[in-house]
Formats: structure tokens, C-alpha cells, sequence
């Protein structure tokens, strides 16, 4: 430590600030590069975030498929499939046909009929002053 110390001394005026000068300069160089490296983190974390929340909605995806296909493969699956899709019935089943009756005539719905009121000028212009 001594001898830097005494190297420090031996240096000329001039020579101290030209050395004060690379010193501060060299720190700018290293903010700079500091605030870089920062901004590349903060990039590099948001995307982390993003790509984390789309790896959770393609595993509820892929759950949710999963699901979809052992469902699918089951057998109230393809019991539901035949009976309600394929119309089919199990041996045993009384099948019942729905149908309309042909004897009803509907029933015509009853329409608003619309009424006018006339209205005195008078009366107009007292509603638009005082209202009710």
C-alpha cells in the first residue's frame, strides 16, 4: 500500500487529472454497460413471465384434451353415441316415436292494436312546459 501511495506522490499534477479523467471515464463505460445488462434482464424476465403463462394454458390445454379422449374412448360414450346419435336401442327397449298430432290447428296470437290520441295544440305546449 506504501508504494502506491508513493507512486501516487511522485506523479505530476498534470498526469493526476489525465489519470482522474480515465478513472471517470472508465466509470461512465461501466454505468452504461451496467444500465444495458439491466434493461436485457428486465426483457429477458417479462418474456420469462409470458412464456411461463402460456406453458400453463398449454397444460390445461393438453389436460383438458386428455380428458376429451378417455372420455371418448369410454364406454358411456359410445352408449350415448348409439342411443342418442344413432338412434339404436338396446334389446328390450320399447321404442317410442314422437310425433304431432294431425287433427290440431294452432292457435292464431291476438296482435296489439295500435290507438292514436289527438292531442290539442294547448295541450302539447302545456306538457313540454310543465311536464305531468
Amino acid at each position: 500500500m506504501e508504494k502506491f501511495l508513493d507512486w501516487v506522490k511522485s506523479i505530476k499534477i498534470n498526469t493526476k487529472r489525465v489519470l482522474l479523467v480515465a478513472v471517470i471515464a472508465l466509470l461512465v463505460l461501466m454505468m452504461l454497460d451496467f444500465n444495458n445488462r439491466t434493461r436485457t434482464m428486465y426483457a429477458l424476465e417479462a418474456q420469462q413471465a409470458m412464456l411461463e403463462t402460456r406453458q400453463v394454458l398449454l397444460q390445461q390445454t393438453k389436460d383438458k384434451l386428455e380428458a376429451q379422449i378417455a372420455y371418448a374412448t369410454s364406454a358411456q360414450a359410445l352408449e350415448e353415441w348409439s342411443r342418442e346419435k344413432n338412434k339404436q336401442i338396446n334389446p328390450g327397449d320399447i321404442p317410442i316415436i314422437l310425433s304431432a298430432p294431425e287433427d290440431i290447428t294452432p292457435t292464431p296470437t291476438p296482435q296489439p292494436t295500435q290507438q292514436t290520441v289527438n292531442f290539442s295544440p294547448w295541450e302539447i305546449w302545456r306538457e313540454l312546459i310543465f311536464g305531468h
